[in-house]
């Protein structure tokens, strides 16, 4: 290829990225957060800023509103974790970060430095989630803007105390004011519950029928719940979730005309039959979990469920497979009409702040590698930030922090959130910078007007957060302004300053990305091979589960079945993030990227069927057991071959396939006919990787 040519390539990429980036950015989303969540919220920070200006004036006051605002920001973030200890977690990292950067403040040096490390941090803070990702940069950007507000160092600490009582006061009111507390668990499950009956209904029409495990997961997620939410967890939203996931391997089985009814005639009728029921209940379990009232079934559904008056239908293991699914079904309900009692399922503890540290300190020690986009993310973010301060600091203005603000707030480890959040903020900035200058000019408000107007400000943006991040830049400019504005500040300054620096701010983040990347293009391989693992791993677990029937062998399919889902989810997302990036080199052919992802699904599914067949009783099988070693072994072999780019050989598979089927003496002739589906799906694995 030319060099003109070349050029011309890397123009369209990066116009191509760039283009998308920035219609994305400037989407606007009809999404609202509850109203009464977001009065609350407004609630809580005229509560701090009136408080404090009747008490301290202005100065105090405006970090008194800061705390509050950003406290009541991370009750509205996407963490099932009760909300009161997000509040006063973010409050109590706001206010040590603001008296530590205003001890270091008076010294250029020592504050740059500061700041380099808090930066760091949050960078690294990536690593327990974006929830906490988030929450650590808004610690930094606060930082920033205190810093300039108190004197002295007692007044720091001032400055830092009314900090964490407006974050105080926030979690007071989630508790004496709870709106729609178990609102985000009740529609996980219930989209759970409504995604399985959606499948159920596929079924019908296509007996291969793909199947979406992310609302099972996010289900998962809503699951796990500290001891003091168990104790006050609805009725509803115990127990269903376990039963709605032993569903999936059931309907599969019965819709599957290898293993489950015939493909024509009255067996496949009565399997839509007995597919549509189950849509049905599951349906009516998703309206139960919403509403908080009694599954309403129809007669019709049960009768549908019962025996026809001419006899059984189905037959050998599709019979068998029925009768497992009416089962189930009967559970889901009887688990939603039932009240709570001693005999409910054990909850999935989600870990305290004592648990949580280890966990943390193992995640920062994996990602303590150059390789890790998080680290790489960390150390690019602390040395944009300094820089931006640095600059803000050499310029002749009194609020040149606003550039480091802007490079906190838009930085993400990814390029497209990075690019697209930094056109999001630029025009958001413009746009409410904007109408407040507007206002202030024509209206020049008193002070506590001015506070008024802020609280409204800050108001909309709660109930607009999840409208797209132009709409939050927008009205959280406009709340600054306003809040600013309380202490006599000069509107000049204020529009300027902040539009100029914001830009500022923006571009170095745009420069640092484009400087040194962290594409998630070249990720693909990893992730690729991580799902190739995975899949082997699930494969061998249902195969252990069926030849050694036990509690350990169940428990290990299932955290197999776990760790499936999720490397499939990784790979989703890095693919997604890939395609907005302005780099092609994959390390592998789109065409063989999506073969191998084709064939994972299959092998995926027929491990399902495996699992749906898994006796309950004690025996052994010990070809069974025998051939999940060579399963896991193979396809770990083809995951190493995969990440250093070298051929896949997946024919030892067929071959213990072969070796086990003609010596199958007394073997169950479902459990080998199961295995020849898996065999056949893992050589279509292996023709994919070629």
């Amino acid at each position: 290829m030319s060099s003109s040519s070349a050029g011309s390539a890397w123009y369209r990429s990066w116009y191509r990225s760039l283009k998308t980036a920035t219609r994305s950015g400037l989407t606007v989303e009809r999404a609202t957060n509850q109203p009464l969540a977001a009065l609350r919220g407004a609630v809580g920070v005229a509560i701090a800023l009136f408080g404090a200006l009747a008490i301290g004036g202005p100065a105090m006051a405006t970090s008194a509103a800061l705390g509050a605002q950003l406290s009541g920001m991370a009750t509205f973030q996407r963490s099932y974790r009760p909300r009161p200890w997000l509040a006063l977690a973010t409050a109590l990292a706001l206010s040590v970060s603001t008296f530590v950067g205003y001890c270091a403040s008076p010294y250029h040096v020592l504050f740059l430095a500061v700041l380099a490390v808090w930066a760091f941090a949050a960078g690294m803070a990536w690593v327990a989630g974006q929830t906490a990702g988030i929450l650590a940069s808004m610690a930094v950007t606060v930082m920033l803007v205190v810093v300039t507000l108190p004197a002295s160092v007692p007044q720091a600490a001032q400055h830092a105390g009314v900090i964490a009582a407006g974050g105080l006061v926030q979690a007071l009111l989630v508790l004496v004011w709870p709106v729609d507390r178990w609102g985000a668990h009740r529609e996980a499950l219930a989209e759970a519950c409504a995604s399985m009956a959606d499948y159920a209904r596929r079924l019908r029409h296509d007996p291969f029928a793909a199947f979406d495990p992310d609302p099972l997961m996010l289900a998962r997620e809503a699951a796990i719940v500290t001891p003091g939410q168990a104790r006050s967890r609805p009725n509803e939203l115990t127990g269903v979730r376990s039963l709605v996931e032993r569903l999936r391997p059931a309907l599969a089985a019965l819709a599957d005309p290898r293993v489950g009814a015939a493909e024509e005639g009255r067996e496949r009728d009565r399997a839509r039959e007995l597919l549509a029921a189950a849509a049905e209940i599951l349906d009516a379990a998703a309206r139960s979990i919403r509403s908080g009232e009694g599954a309403q079934v129809p007669e019709r559904t049960y009768r549908a469920l019962a025996l026809p008056p001419d006899g059984p239908v189905l037959q050998g293991l599709a019979r068998h497979t029925a009768l497992r699914l009416i089962g189930l079904l009967a559970e889901v309900t009887d688990a939603l009409d039932s009240p709570a009692d001693d005999d409910q399922p054990r909850f999935l503890r989600r870990p305290g702040v004592r648990a949580l540290l280890p966990l943390t300190v193992e995640a920062v020690r994996r990602h303590w590698t150059r390789r890790s986009p998080v680290m790489r993310h960390a150390v690019r973010v602390a040395v944009v930030v300094t820089l931006a301060e640095a600059i803000g600091m050499a310029l002749p203005f009194g609020h040149g922090y606003w550039a480091a603000m802007t490079v906190m707030m838009i930085m993400r480890p990814e390029f497209s959130q990075t690019y697209s959040r930094g056109v999001a903020r630029l025009a958001g900035t413009v746009i409410g910078v904007g109408l407040a200058s507007g206002v202030m000019v024509l209206a020049k408000p008193a002070p506590w007007v001015c506070g008024l107007l802020a609280v409204i400000a800050v108001g909309c943006a709660y109930l607009t957060m999840r409208a797209g991040y132009m709409a939050l830049s927008a009205l959280v400019s406009v709340y600054v302004v306003f809040l600013l504005s309380m202490d006599g500040l000069v509107l000049r300054y204020t529009a300027e300053e902040r539009v100029g620096m914001t830009l500022l701010g923006g571009l170095l983040a745009f420069a640092a990305y484009a400087v040194w990347p962290t594409w998630q293009t070249v990720r693909l391989p990893d992730r690729l091979a991580d799902y190739i693992a995975a899949a082997g791993d699930y494969s061998a677990a249902t195969l252990e589960a069926y030849g050694e029937p036990s509690a350990q062998t169940r428990r290990a399919l299932r955290e197999a079945l776990l760790d499936h889902r999720g490397a499939r989810a990784a790979l989703a997302a890095t693919e997604a993030s890939a395609a907005a990036e302005p780099v092609r080199d994959r390390g592998l052919r789109p065409s063989q990227l999506t073969d191998a992802r084709a064939a994972i699904s299959a092998v995926g599914r027929t491990s399902m069927l495996i699992e749906a067949h898994v006796p309950a009783a004690q025996g052994t099988c010990p070809g069974a057991t025998a051939f999940a070693s060579v399963v896991r072994e193979e396809l770990s072999r083809a995951a190493l071959a995969v990440r250093a780019g070298g051929p896949v050989d997946l024919g030892g598979v067929q071959a213990a396939f072969l070796a086990w089927s003609d010596a199958a003496d007394g073997t169950p002739p479902e459990i080998i006919f199961d295995a020849s589906i898996l065999t056949e799906a893992v050589t279509g694995l292996g023709d994919a990787l070629q």
